[in-house]
C-alpha cells in the first residue's frame, strides 16, 4: 500500500509531518535522511541539511537562522511585488489610455489620472462617501505644515470619523520613525472607532484602498498627480500586498507594541545593521528609514560603540560575527 502524496503548501503553513520531525531533530541533534520520504518540505524549505560528516544524517538549522532566511526572502519577495505593481501601473495606465474602456460592464475608466491636491482629494472623499467596510492606508509622512497642511488634515479626520461612525474600520502604515509624532498620536486620540495603526522599518509609496474597490496612489514625485484604480485584478493585488505588510508590521495604536531590545542594540539599529551589511551609504539608509542623515549616523555610531568597532570595515565584520540579525527575527 502506497503512502499518500506530500500534499504542497507554503512554508508559513507546516504540515504535521514537518513539524513533528522538525522538533525531532532540534531535540535529537539529527535525523536519519531517510525520515523526510514524509516530509520533503524539510529540506526544500531549508531547515534540513546534510551533516558534514555523515551525508546520511539530516541537522536541523537553528530557528532563529532559519526564521531570519525566510523572513528576508519574503521581504525580497514584496519587494518584487511593489516593483511588478509599479511596471502594471505605468503599463496599463497607457494601455487604457489607448482604449479608453474600464473593467467590463462599466462606464468608468479602470485607471485615471488626477492632477492638482483638490482633484486629487475630491476624488478621494467622493470614493468614500458610500464607504461601508473599510480604509486601508500607507502613510510614508505623516507632516502637515502650514495653513493647506492643516486643512487637509481636517478633511481626512472628518471623512475618516464618517467611515467610522457608519460602522467602518481603518488600518494604516507609518514607518517607525513616526511612531511617536504628535501629530499621529493626536489623530488618533480623536477618532473614535475601530481604528488602528501599524509600523515598519520601510514601507513603499502612499497608498489608499477604499473598500477594495479603489485605489489611489501617487504618480509623481511631487504628489501632484495620482493614479485612480478601479480594475478588480489591480485593487486585489494592491489589498494583498497591504495585508502581507500588515502582519509583518508592529502595533502602534490602540495598544503600542515596543520592538526589543537585545544585548544593548535596539530594533532599528538591527536594521541598520542589515542594510550596512549590504553595503548602503549613509544616505540611503536614512532615506529609507524616514530619517535625516544625521540622525542615521547617531545611530550608526552608537551600534559602533555596542559591538567595540573601531572603522567602519571592522563594524561589518563585527555585525556579522555577532548575530544581531538572526536574533533580531527571533523575537
Amino acid at each position: 500500500m502506497t503512502s499518500a502524496p506530500h500534499p504542497e503548501h507554503g512554508v508559513d503553513d507546516l504540515c504535521s509531518a514537518g513539524t513533528e520531525l522538525y522538533e525531532r531533530a532540534l531535540r535529537e541533534g539529527h535525523v536519519p535522511a531517510g525520515d523526510t520520504h514524509r516530509a520533503p518540505c524539510l529540506v526544500d524549505f531549508g531547515l534540513l541539511h546534510p551533516a558534514v560528516d555523515d551525508l546520511s544524517r539530516l541537522e536541523p538549522v537553528a530557528p532563529a537562522v532559519a526564521l531570519h532566511r525566510l523572513l528576508r526572502r519574503s521581504q525580497e519577495r514584496m519587494a518584487d511585488e511593489r516593483r511588478r505593481e509599479e511596471r502594471l501601473a505605468e503599463t496599463f495606465a497607457r494601455l487604457m489610455r489607448i482604449s479608453g474602456g474600464g473593467p467590463a460592464g462599466t462606464d468608468s475608466p479602470a485607471i485615471r489620472v488626477l492632477s492638482g491636491t483638490a482633484r486629487i482629494n475630491q476624488a478621494i472623499t467622493e470614493a468614500m462617501t458610500d464607504t461601508t467596510s473599510e480604509l486601508l492606508c500607507i502613510q510614508p509622512n505623516a507632516h502637515y505644515t502650514g495653513r493647506r497642511g492643516e486643512a487637509a488634515q481636517a478633511v481626512s479626520l472628518d471623512r475618516d470619523q464618517a467611515l467610522l461612525d457608519r460602522g467602518g474600520r481603518i488600518r494604516t502604515l507609518y514607518q517607525h520613525t513616526q511612531r511617536h509624532l504628535p501629530m499621529v498620536r493626536a489623530r488618533y486620540e480623536r477618532l473614535r472607532g475601530d481604528a488602528e495603526a501599524r509600523t515598519l522599518d520601510e514601507i513603499p509609496d502612499r497608498l489608499i484602498l477604499v473598500d477594495r474597490d479603489v485605489a489611489f496612489l501617487p504618480a509623481d514625485k511631487e504628489s501632484l498627480l495620482a493614479l485612480e484604480v478601479r480594475h478588480p485584478a489591480l485593487v486585489s493585488y494592491l489589498a494583498t500586498a497591504f495585508d502581507r505588510l500588515w502582519r509583518l508590521a508592529t502595533p502602534m495604536y490602540p495598544e503600542d507594541v515596543q520592538r526589543p531590545t537585545l544585548n544593548g542594540i535596539t530594533a532599528r539599529q538591527r536594521t541598520i545593521a542589515a542594510l550596512l551589511v549590504e553595503g548602503h551609504t549613509d544616505a540611503v539608509i536614512a532615506e529609507r528609514l524616514g530619517m535625516n542623515v544625521r540622525t542615521a549616523r547617531v545611530h550608526i555610531a552608537k551600534l559602533a560603540a555596542t559591538l567595540g568597532s573601531e572603522s567602519r570595515a571592522q563594524l561589518g565584520y563585527l555585525i556579522g560575527r555577532s548575530g544581531i540579525l538572526d536574533q533580531g527575527t527571533a523575537g
